[in-house]
């Protein structure tokens, strides 16, 4: 899977720590940014990563920061964007199942790496169950046309 990946300063280390993963487990990242702890703005990465998304030029994408809820908000702002905010694993699998997220967004402050890691390998192998929440999907979808 092509996965985009994009964080402020408060997510990098968490994003390293991701993306090494993501590249030990076959998949292919195009890394977004930031690339260091210097103070940053984050809508400049998650816009970045979600745009990647919202082309086709990725399956998925990925975004940090230290709620997660910035990034969140900000990728959302893209049309064709479902990026849920996602610290358990129950969540990760149920906004696949039933929302379709084409991005999953992490605080790296608030949930550990082990967990950040197994809420990823959740996001990334759970398909969408389709049926009566495609019909939701759609409606999600109009509110931004």
């Amino acid at each position: 899977m092509k996965l985009s990946i994009g964080c402020d300063h408060g997510g990098y280390a968490l994003k390293e720590t991701v993306k090494q993963y993501l590249l030990d487990h076959g998949h292919e990242v195009v890394d977004c940014g930031t690339n260091s702890t210097d103070s940053c703005d984050y809508p400049e990465f998650a816009a970045a990563a979600a745009n990647a998304v919202a082309s086709g030029a990725c399956d998925r994408g990925i975004v940090i920061c230290t709620t997660g809820i910035g990034v969140s908000i900000c990728a959302n702002k893209v049309r064709g964007i479902r990026c849920a905010l996602c610290g358990d694993l129950l969540s990760a699998e149920m906004t696949r199942r039933h929302n379709n997220a084409n991005m999953l967004a992490l605080g790296a402050g608030i949930v550990g790496q082990n967990l950040a890691l197994r809420i990823v390998e959740v996001f990334l192998a759970t398909e969408f169950e389709g049926g009566r929440h495609q019909r939701r999907i759609d409606k999600i979808s109009a509110l931004e046309a």
